[in-house]
């Protein structure tokens, strides 16, 4: 059925029933699926092409439109709109280029007013970009024209419902168990660790997979631009999420003011999503006031790039000498982990290191573990984390916490 006969028994049904939330989702199901059973000219439609038509027409009115079948399938993990008639998926590590598209511009954008709608922000001409996130969880990135030259642009990175475990990360190969215990033993420390990586290598979802290793007494609070986190095993969890400011420039609640007003709410761990600005020396400055055990990510290329970009971001806000600011740094984080996503599109921990402190104005990291590739078969890159041979040095939360005997038994050197 070509778009046009799809817009026509769409308008049949727009103006025979009003289709707004004041008629339940059930009376509307029934109702298109009557309206086009009844069709003549659909008559040479199978019943699955009819039931296809029905679901199409149902999320037209109540879901994303063509994005919804997209959203629903669970091996599709980005959509990626660069115009209403161009629209690219990521399935399976795959990028390509659906067939699907939207009928008109206008469309699309009656479809990004319902999504930023649903949770309290504005996108439009004078404010046109904006991040946002689905009912699921879904992330979603949304810039309009005039800076978008195509016309309107929406990315959606789509989570698991149910996130993923460090066992699910193991078994994928993304690090081995012994550094997947290695870590757990960190996190129950009360180590700040601090994930690196590039855009799609996973730092989010290594972030949920960690924090499944909080003891579940702690009070947590969590802060981001775009509530993304799925920490479901820690009870005494608060969520905070950062806030547009309105069409007259005012109310908005930036990552600075969460984690500020977060450090009057008691918690033992404080977890930013991500640092990208001026609230980088916030998050630290959290970090080095008795907020063991708090975690973050940031975007860059490896652990020593991490700690550049994390000067850089510091700087943006403040006017600090350097050697502050890198011993900020060095003080508040102790754990570097990077990832990466490797030429085959598997994520992967390529390095693991430890934050030693300052030494002729530079912050030292003393790498533990480093990825090594062996070979590459079938197109699949074989390698894993090993020992980089050096010895941890700062143990003294591990000594507290009783875990640095069982550090030994695992084969990580400690310095005691």
């Amino acid at each position: 059925m070509d778009e046009e006969m799809f817009r026509i028994i769409r308008s049949v049904i727009r103006s025979g029933l009003d289709v707004t939330s004041a008629v339940d989702d059930s009376e509307l199901m029934d109702y298109i699926e009557r309206t086009v059973f009844a069709q003549v000219e659909l008559q040479e439609l199978t019943a699955m092409e009819k039931r296809t038509l029905v679901r199409r027409i149902y999320d037209s009115f109540r879901g994303l439109d063509v994005l919804q079948p997209l959203v629903d399938n669970p091996s599709i993990t980005e959509i990626m709109i660069n115009s209403h008639q161009d629209i690219f998926i990521e399935q399976n590590g795959d990028v390509k280029r659906i067939s699907q598209k939207f009928e008109s511009q206008n469309r699309l954008e009656d479809i990004i007013q319902t999504i930023v709608a649903g949770v309290n922000r504005v996108v439009n001409e004078s404010s046109p970009i904006v991040d946002a996130r689905l009912k699921d969880g879904s992330r979603v990135n949304i810039v309009l024209p005039p800076i978008a030259l195509k016309g309107p642009t929406m990315t959606i990175r789509k989570f698991p419902e149910k996130p993923m475990t460090m066992d699910d990360l193991v078994s994928r190969d993304a690090l081995s168990e012994e550094t997947a215990l290695f870590l757990q033993r960190l996190v129950v420390g009360k180590y700040n660790i601090f994930i690196s990586g590039g855009t799609g290598s996973g730092k989010t979802t290594f972030l949920n997979a960690l924090s499944q290793f909080i003891p579940i007494d702690e009070r947590v609070i969590t802060i981001e631009d775009s509530a993304e986190l799925q920490i479901v095993t820690v009870p005494n969890l608060v969520s905070l999420e950062t806030r547009n400011a309105n069409t007259e420039g005012r109310g908005e609640i930036s990552i600075r003011e969460l984690i500020r007003s977060s450090l009057r709410m008691r918690p033992n761990r404080i977890v930013v999503g991500e640092v990208r600005g001026s609230e980088a020396l916030d998050m630290l400055q959290a970090m080095n006031t008795g907020h063991d055990g708090s975690l973050s990510t940031g975007h860059a290329n490896s652990t020593r790039d991490m700690i550049s970009r994390l000067e850089t971001m510091v700087l943006s806000g403040a006017n600090l000498p350097i050697l502050v600011v890198r011993q900020q740094i060095s003080s508040a984080i102790d754990i570097l982990v990077h990832l990466s996503r490797l030429r085959d599109r598997s994520r992967r921990v390529t390095e693991i290191s430890e934050v030693l402190g300052m030494e002729n104005g530079e912050v030292q990291l003393n790498p533990l573990f480093r990825f090594k590739e062996k070979e590459e078969r079938d197109g699949k890159v074989i390698g894993q984390l090993e020992s980089c041979g050096t010895i941890m040095q700062h143990v003294d939360k591990l000594q507290m916490a009783g875990l640095e005997v069982a550090l030994r038994k695992e084969g990580v050197e400690v310095n005691l």
